[in-house]
């Protein structure tokens, strides 16, 4: 067997083990997950009223809250959008077509938890109409608050030139990917931290290993000055600013680990929500 030959069977036998490894981490990702929520067996009805509050605003005492949170964030960012400099409007038709499809995993996957008793939510900041379990209000969450947040995305890479993170992106991935994994699969009896490190670990990974690099560092980057809104949005959700949060929480199936009162699986859920997203629309704008 010559040189040529042997070189050109060891580039196909990577490519072919490449292959298996971009199937394999989604279908065995999805697999466990499976698994995971056909054997769940709901050991508590309670869910969590009283939870660190960070200062009471009363006039948050109303069933109107929900809906004042998407109108906090929307209107601002609309207003925005049509500045000369970011141009945020030219993305949005694969802006919305990116949150549309992330969106319906997400709302699939709140529908199951909330039938499931995971979590639900409090009836005093909800106008009382719901669609398929869920509240009205917590449908628009899945596509104000991304709107919002990438604009911030969209912002950083217009005003901050330099990709700053760049040099340490891979090992963000490395790390950030495999602690998530072994997270979940360490709290798998917490259904709430286990399905959100897991599917978020192996996204992580995936992405590193087989998508664009070119914008991870600048995601990355914008997720972490989005977690100040953030903590504000989700404070209002978890019952910082109330006497009972929107929110309520299984206490057996998270960790029950907040920041002020933003429980630590909340940052997880919305890097995975937001990176999905992000990663959509770099690819619908590519093409």
């Amino acid at each position: 067997m010559n040189k040529t030959t042997t070189l050109s069977n060891s580039k196909s036998n990577t490519l072919s083990a490449k292959h298996l490894l971009k199937i394999g981490i989604p279908i065995i990702t999805l697999l466990l997950i499976a698994v995971q929520w056909i054997s769940y067996e709901q050991l508590t009805d309670e869910l969590i009223y009283d939870v660190p509050q960070t200062i009471a605003v009363q006039i948050f005492e109303s069933s109107w809250l929900y809906l004042w949170l998407h109108l906090f964030a929307v209107i601002p960012v609309f207003a925005l959008s049509f500045d000369k400099r970011v141009h945020y409007y030219t993305s949005w038709k694969y802006l919305f077509t990116a949150i549309s499809i992330v969106a319906a995993i997400f709302i699939a996957w709140d529908v199951v938890f909330t039938e499931m008793n995971v979590w639900n939510f409090n009836p005093d900041h909800f106008l009382g109409v719901r669609f398929l379990h869920l509240p009205i209000e917590e449908w628009l969450f899945f596509f104000t608050i991304p709107f919002a947040s990438i604009f911030i995305y969209e912002c950083l890479n217009y005003y901050v030139e330099k990709d700053w993170l760049a040099p340490y992106e891979k090992w963000i991935s490395i790390i950030l990917g495999t602690a998530l994994i072994i997270g979940g699969l360490f709290y798998w009896n917490q259904i709430y931290t286990s399905t959100t490190f897991l599917l978020t670990g192996a996204f992580v990974w995936y992405h590193y290993l087989f998508l664009p690099s070119n914008y991870r560092a600048r995601f990355y980057f914008s997720f972490l000055v989005v977690l100040i809104p953030f903590t504000l949005v989700d404070g209002v959700l978890t019952g910082g600013y109330t006497e009972a949060p929107i929110v309520l929480y299984n206490p057996l199936e998270f960790l029950n680990f907040r920041i002020l009162s933003v429980p630590l699986e909340d940052y997880v859920y919305g890097l995975l929500m937001l990176f999905g997203m992000v990663t959509l629309l770099e690819h619908f704008r590519k093409k």
